[in-house]
């Protein structure tokens, strides 16, 4: 780790927040009435004392109200707020509680956060995993609606911005799938977020658990840092193939979005301006293409992933992209990819 806490050139606690760079590239909103679920953002208090990274209600707000017709959101886990002096199992409740509590304090006339994805270990023992989903249950008032206990690993990460906390063949373990497969029994999604290179342990996992519901976050993280610098198209072409294989699983639905972090090595955040959507479209827009074909609409929900991706850009020019990778579809593919699909799938109200 460096001194300011991050493991990527340029990294740093707060870089998320750099409102005066990402003011640099400022759009018109393309379709400005278009009904928006946003189902994945974090809310955090990072940092330091003397170099905070703090993105909560306020910043949201202005992200979500900065000209796109945002109507609900999903909050998905980030070990944020969680209560220390809880037993093991149960400290993360305190995150649910405290964004359930955020929620609760948003006015009726803005973007409501209207699902909370909560997290916890599957590989407790059954009767432990029960307690602390019932607790996420009460401590959500409502909004709890799964677990994302994220996967993601590699052997290198000294190389990457947000190295993840995955433990080798996670979604392998007998009692890891055991607890997704509680969380199906009790109408309870799974998230998952991964890298590129674990697809086949996620597709394992998929056809273990064929009642519960899987949501693929970020395209399952192409790498392009490290030993994957240099090789998009290669891993563009496994990628593909990977994401054919995994359609087949009826269970497995898939966010489309989180391609701007760091460790995807676009490498947005270290230039002078941050790009357009019209660049967005150009070098990211043959993945999304691409799901759009394998999954369907109705399987696809596009997603901000802020504030990691506003590392690299502007809440408008993001979902800007969205509108126009998504332009020559239907009325009917649109509405599902924009709120459709989220809400039948994480069952949220109307708004």
């Amino acid at each position: 780790m460096t001194d300011k806490g991050g493991r990527y050139p340029g990294w740093e606690p707060g870089i998320e927040l750099r409102d005066d760079w990402l003011g640099l590239v400022v759009e018109d909103i393309i379709d400005p009435d278009r009904e928006i679920v946003d189902p994945h953002h974090h809310l955090w208090r990072h940092g330091t004392s003397e170099n905070p990274a703090v993105y909560e209600m306020e910043a949201l707000r202005r992200d979500t109200e900065a000209g796109h017709n945002v109507v609900q959101t999903m909050f998905i886990e980030c070990r944020s707020y969680w209560d220390q002096d809880a037993p093991d199992h149960l400290k993360s409740i305190g995150e649910t509680r405290t964004v359930a509590e955020m929620a609760s304090s948003v006015p009726l006339d803005r973007a409501q956060i209207a699902g909370i994805i909560g997290q916890t270990e599957l590989v407790l023992d059954p009767t432990l995993l029960n307690e602390a989903l019932d607790a996420h249950q009460e401590a959500g008032k409502g909004l709890f609606k799964g677990i994302r206990n994220s996967g993601a690993r590699d052997p290198e990460p000294q190389h990457l911005a947000i190295p993840g906390r995955g433990v080798p063949n996670q979604y392998g373990n007998p009692d890891f799938v055991r607890g997704a497969a509680i969380l199906g029994e009790r109408g309870l999604t799974l998230d998952s977020w991964h890298y590129h290179h674990q697809h086949q342990e996620f597709l394992d996992l998929a056809r273990a658990v064929p009642h519960t519901t899987l949501i693929l976050d970020h395209f399952g993280t192409p790498l392009g840092v490290g030993r994957f610098e240099g090789r998009r198209d290669e891993i563009f072409a496994a990628w593909k193939d990977h994401m054919a294989e995994l359609a087949e699983c009826p269970n497995v639905m898939a966010k489309l979005g989180g391609l701007c972090m760091p460790d995807n090595g676009f490498g947005y955040m270290h230039r002078d301006l941050p790009p357009s959507s019209d660049e967005i479209v150009e070098t990211q827009g043959k993945w999304y293409a691409h799901m759009l074909d394998a999954f369907g609409p109705n399987r696809c929900m596009f997603e901000s992933n802020f504030p990691v991706d506003r590392t690299a850009v502007s809440y408008q020019v993001i979902w800007n992209a969205f509108k126009k990778m998504a332009a020559d579809l239907n009325e009917t593919a649109k509405e599902a990819l924009f709120s459709g699909t989220a809400r039948r799938v994480y069952s949220l109200p109307p708004a």
